[in-house]
């Protein structure tokens, strides 16, 4: 926390605000909201000043003086990208290279090379999860495109049967595992351990997409049967490189960071001895930075160096890798300047005065919240940020388990029925060769069913750990 905030969480009275006060931030909460939604869906501002606007709004509303409005949202932006800044550019020079090597497309023809006809819904998720570790949504959607519209066609396939199992397991990837933007903001806003977060997030993301992807995909067939539209078939990657990084290599690559965390998710469970040396060194090793950066380094050797990159186009590669992640940045640290705000206003404490006297669980209720932004706003990283400032006080008192939970029923929230304002929702429909309507009855349809059975799965996992 800042600064600032422990100055005015200090100066605030130490009893619970009245209920005039919870009137006031209820008001300037929605007013806050408002304000980003109209500017993003009416205005269509950038998300990044939509959210600076609306962090001003809101402490306005709030009564809060301008000045200690700018202090909130500054201190917020500031330490948000200071925790997943460096995260995202690693997670986005690992993608770069995974795709621009080849190795993406190399885990996606040794796969369906081994893969019948009957398999060849769940090669496509398998593939979508792997290759989804790494990559922003978007990239994700770029790189399997073509493999999607290729396999439909060559086996002749219903595009659905093989689409919607691709697009399931990356929306999967994107809303509940880090180190995608979404998720390590919650965690650093929630306070979660990311390597618990990063576990439960599997384990919650593996059945989830199984059952949006090639179970839902039979249903999304029968509802809308179009032919794979041949003028949007693009050029893949690695076509014109004359080598490629092997599947072994490649997928290796993409699982060290996850293998390093996990690993100190484990002993952590298991040693729980700060002075044991194990734990130290996993303690080391396992934590995000130098996990992620383990594997940009590994892979500039077994992806990079393995499809015949010199030095100049390694350093080519990792320079264009960061271009694109500055919108995201922007996003995600404006997103932590309005969460710090939300905080420092009072919200959190209005909401645990609140939420005391209902019968909701805090999971159910951080759930709640972020269908509500994503539903208003469209973006499910706007929406994960919001909401996981809103329901972070909520986490005070829970254990490491329950607060991974936690930062998982805001992602699942976050992926609640995507529509017409967002990004996401264009790409696929124009992807895909659909109308307005079908996309709305598969890609929408996939969104709110990855949301519900992922809260639905985050509530059974409460009830036991």
């Amino acid at each position: 926390m800042s600064t600032l905030s422990v100055e005015m969480l200090a100066a605030a009275p130490a009893q619970p605000i009245t209920s005039a006060g919870h009137a006031q931030l209820g008001i300037a909460v929605l007013v806050g909201i408002a304000t980003i939604v109209l500017l993003i869906t009416r205005l269509k501002l950038h998300a990044f000043l939509a959210l600076t606007i609306g962090s001003l709004v809101l402490g306005a509303a709030a009564g809060a003086p301008l000045d200690k409005g700018i202090a909130s949202f500054t201190a917020g932006l500031g330490s948000t990208v200071a925790g997943v800044g460096v995260l995202i550019a690693l997670g986005a020079i690992l993608g770069k290279l995974l795709a621009d090597s080849g190795g993406a497309d190399q885990i996606v023809d040794t796969i369906l090379a081994k893969a019948g006809t009957r398999a060849m819904p769940w090669a496509m998720v398998l593939i979508a999860g792997i290759i989804g570790l790494p990559l922003f949504f978007e990239v994700g959607i770029v790189l399997l495109i073509p493999v999607v519209l290729l396999v439909a066609k060559r086996g002749n396939h219903s595009l659905m049967r093989i689409g919607i199992p691709a697009l399931a397991g990356l929306s999967v990837m994107h809303g509940l595992v880090p180190p995608h933007p979404g998720p390590l903001a919650a965690i650093d806003a929630i306070h979660a351990d990311l390597g618990v977060t990063l576990a439960l997030g599997v384990l919650v993301a593996v059945p989830t997409a199984v059952i949006a992807g090639p179970l839902f995909s039979k249903v999304a067939a029968r509802w809308v049967d179009i032919a794979p539209p041949e003028k949007l078939i693009p050029q893949r990657p690695s076509e014109e490189l004359q080598r490629r990084p092997s599947f072994a290599v490649t997928v290796g690559t993409v699982m060290l960071p996850v293998i390093l965390m996990l690993a100190k998710a484990l002993v952590d469970v298991v040693v729980d001895d700060p002075r044991n040396h194990v734990q130290r060194v996993t303690d080391v090793v396992g934590s995000p930075l130098i996990a992620l950066l383990a594997a940009v380094l590994v892979g500039l050797v077994t992806l990079g160096r393995a499809a015949g990159f010199g030095r100049d186009r390694l350093a080519a590669t990792v320079e264009k890798s960061l271009v694109p992640i500055a919108g995201i940045l922007l996003i995600v640290g404006a997103g932590g300047g309005f969460k710090q705000t939300l905080i420092d206003v009072g919200v959190g404490r209005m909401i645990l005065d609140i939420s005391a006297d209902w019968s909701v669980s805090a999971l159910l209720l951080a759930w709640l919240i972020a269908v509500g932004i994503r539903l208003a706003t469209g973006s499910a990283t706007v929406a994960t940020i919001s909401a996981a400032g809103l329901v972070a006080p909520l986490a005070a008192d829970m254990s490491s388990s329950h607060t991974a939970l936690l930062v998982l029923a805001v992602g699942a929230g976050s992926l609640f029925f995507s529509h017409v304002n967002d990004a996401g929702f264009w790409m696929v429909k124009e992807y895909f060769g659909m109308n307005v309507g079908q996309t709305v009855k598969t890609w929408s349809l996939m969104e709110t069913i990855i949301s519900v059975v992922s809260l639905g799965f985050v509530l059974l996992l409460s009830l036991v750990l």
